[in-house]
């Protein structure tokens, strides 16, 4: 569980709740409900070929390594509909996310009222990336497609993303060298996920936390 400062109880709460109410809403493709999240892997490459599988032998690898920089990762997922978006990138900038956002409400939200858009409070998550990324009119086109929801500090679990980069993590190889190959990698994941529509059934409501987490909330004298 968390370790959550007393001054902090409060905000944490608000920001809790808000993201569970969210959660509540039943599908609506006008006012879709998209997670954001971002990650890194690290991409190390071989200094000899690993030894293939084998009769009750997995595949194994050198203790020696390359070390080749890291791949980093944003993930889009709309729980209710099972579909997601994993996309390698250059890098995590402001510039990278606004990118990202763009992409979601002129590409496959392009006929939505606006997108519901929860997502952690990591410092470039937030409609001022698009304004570094693009001019004022472009940015604000974009802003007013959002409806933006933060999970609280120390609580990035309420992401939902963070479901699916875990899943991705899982099903990657132990070890990938270069960044066109986890590029390959990750389509093919997604590609097949998506054929699936594998889905997120969240069930923690606004109800269990005030029983299951009721620490975390203000207390009252009298």
């Amino acid at each position: 569980m968390w370790v959550i400062p007393p001054k902090a109880s409060a905000e944490f709460v608000a920001d809790m709740e808000d993201v569970l109410e969210v959660y509540r809403r039943p599908y609506d493709p006008r006012l879709p409900v998209v997670c954001l999240d971002e990650s890194f892997v690290q991409l190390v490459g071989e200094v000899r070929e690993p030894l293939p599988m084998g009769p009750g032998q997995p595949e194994r690898y050198d203790s020696e390594y390359v070390r080749n920089g890291v791949g980093s990762l944003f993930m889009a997922f709309e729980p209710l509909a099972g579909w997601r978006e994993a996309r390698v990138t250059e890098g995590r900038t402001r510039k990278d996310f606004a990118g990202i956002v763009r992409d979601l409400v002129d590409g496959r939200y392009r006929d939505a009222d606006k997108v519901v858009v929860v997502m952690d409070q990591l410092n470039t998550h937030s409609a001022a990336s698009l304004y570094e990324a693009f001019p004022p009119e472009e940015a604000r086109r974009i802003a007013e497609r959002l409806e933006i929801h933060h999970t609280p500090k120390h609580g990035s679990w309420l992401d939902m993303a963070e479901i699916e980069l875990s899943a991705l993590a899982r099903d990657l190889p132990e070890r990938v060298g270069q960044r066109d190959d986890l590029v390959r990698h990750v389509a093919a994941w997604t590609e097949r996920r998506n054929q699936t529509q594998v889905k997120a059934n969240w069930q923690f409501t606004t109800a269990d936390a005030r029983i299951k987490l009721r620490k975390l909330y203000p207390t009252f004298d009298g």
